[in-house]
């Protein structure tokens, strides 16, 4: 993979071209790449006003704007940004968007069952993205940005299969579904710098030309679920 500097760090010139030729759609998800891409990013567990709340975790492509979609659900208390389906311990953003791990790019959703259930959400994340479209994401391109509904329980991936069934009896693609099933199993925070990015920096061209765009297309597709 061709590299080049930016600010003594080597950072995949996809995310890098992102600022220079946005107009074009060819770019990543793009990282400012701002403080330690060495800390953060480990195992912990959630903070205390979460931890009675109920977990999800999904990969539907660049972690921005899947972080940003579910936080307007109705029923989710937070969602942060991190990696998962992956071998290596505590990978580093530069290791997953390197293809160095099998990690993709996830978002632990918290949710309060009470008022969305674990279908709802699985229902947002095949409605906010394309889930045939296997290791790219609109114009992010990699095994990190491949699609993974993941599971908990035997219930919860029951709720996932019999909902691809659904979809694919219905015909609501033109391509076969190819969203990987998956057990959960470890979960890693990213990088501070990654969380709540999309609403930190709503200026940088990637939110502007591609995050912005996807949440507007899901809330006018779910009003209902919105908070």
């Amino acid at each position: 993979m061709i590299k080049i500097e930016n600010n003594n760090k080597k950072l995949p010139i996809v995310r890098l071209c992102v600022l220079l030729i946005v107009s074009f759609f060819t770019m990543g998800c793009l990282s400012n790449n701002k403080g330690n891409s060495n800390t953060n990013h480990i195992k912990v567990p959630p903070p205390q006003d979460l931890q009675n709340l109920e977990t999800a975790y999904f990969a539907s492509g660049c972690f921005w704007c899947v972080e940003a979609i579910f936080e307007h659900v109705k029923g989710v208390e937070e969602a942060i940004s991190g990696y998962a389906g992956g071998k290596k311990t505590n990978p580093t953003y530069e290791e997953v968007a390197y293809g160095k791990t099998s990690h993709a790019e996830t978002v632990a959703v918290y949710y309060d069952p009470k008022v969305v259930s674990f279908k709802t959400l699985v229902k947002v994340f095949f409605g906010s993205h394309d889930p045939t479209t296997p290791n790219r994401q609109g114009p992010d391109k990699g095994p990190q940005y491949r699609s993974i509904a993941f599971y908990k329980t035997d219930t919860e991936k029951k709720i996932i299969t019999e909902y691809i069934s659904k979809l694919t009896e219905q015909e609501i693609y033109s391509s076969p579904i190819i969203t990987e099933v998956k057990p959960h199993t470890v979960f890693y925070k990213a990088e501070e710098y990654h969380q709540d990015y999309e609403k930190k920096h709503p200026d940088n061209p990637y939110i502007k030309s591609v995050s912005i765009p996807r949440l507007k297309k899901f809330q006018q597709k779910f009003t209902e679920l919105l908070k």
